[in-house]
């Protein structure tokens, strides 16, 4: 009577070293999809990093030539006094509220990996906290000269990164129960609630907002 070859090899000595070694490929290949995911995610980051410092240039440079005389052809001025004041009023707003927005982008960021990684983030969550309550206070106190459409952007940029705040914090607490009560699955909406608020929406709307905002320092004149 013939042995089923399948059958040989479930019962013969081999199978426990050929099941580890398919546990070995399967965690090989999951550090390595983890590892392609970092890099992917930093290299996003890099490239917000480098737009957010264009950007920043670009502000230095034309508040060096207002330094140097408002009469000179710049675009943001139709000549006269009030509309330099006006302009110069929505450039100073701007110069506050982005770095106070890039702020809280970058400490949100760094809360949401160490949540994720199982790290400490007791600080971290209170960084990215008071720096939502701190870009919110500016955007309330320089709101009467932003643009409209900048004032929306930076509105649901702020919103969008305090909703994936909270989900971390909830993902963050239900980590921390004794009870074991939360199950993978609701961990696992969580997360990925993050990282839709976060590497999705949120990023879409700084690049958004930084392309509204060169526009009104570069482009925008006041009639």
């Amino acid at each position: 009577m013939e042995t089923d070859p399948l059958l040989s090899v479930l019962n013969g000595p081999q199978f426990p070293l050929l099941m580890a070694a398919v546990a070995l490929v399967v965690g090989l290949a999951a550090l390595w999809a983890a590892s392609s995911a970092k890099r992917t995610a930093s290299r996003e980051v890099e490239t917000l990093r480098q737009r957010t410092g264009a950007l920043g240039r670009e502000m230095d440079e034309l508040r060096v030539g207002h330094f140097n005389g408002p009469d000179q052809n710049n675009p943001g001025y139709s000549g006269s006094d009030a509309d330099a004041a006006k302009y110069q009023a929505e450039k100073e707003a701007y110069d506050q509220i982005w770095p106070q927005l890039w702020q809280l982008h970058d400490r949100l960021g760094m809360f949401l990996r160490a949540v994720e990684n199982g790290e400490s983030a007791g600080d971290l969550r209170l960084e990215a906290r008071n720096a939502a309550l701190e870009a919110r206070s500016l955007l309330n106190r320089y709101r009467p000269f932003c643009s409209e459409s900048v004032d929306e952007l930076v509105t649901r940029l702020i919103d969008t990164e305090i909703k994936a705040h909270l989900a971390a914090c909830q993902h963050l607490d239900m980590s921390k129960e004794v009870s074991g009560s939360a199950s993978d699955h609701e961990r696992r909406v969580l997360r990925d609630k993050c990282h839709a608020l976060y590497d999705g929406e949120a990023r879409d709307l700084m690049n958004r907002l930084a392309g509204a905002i060169r526009h009104r320092v570069i482009n925008v004149s006041y009639p």
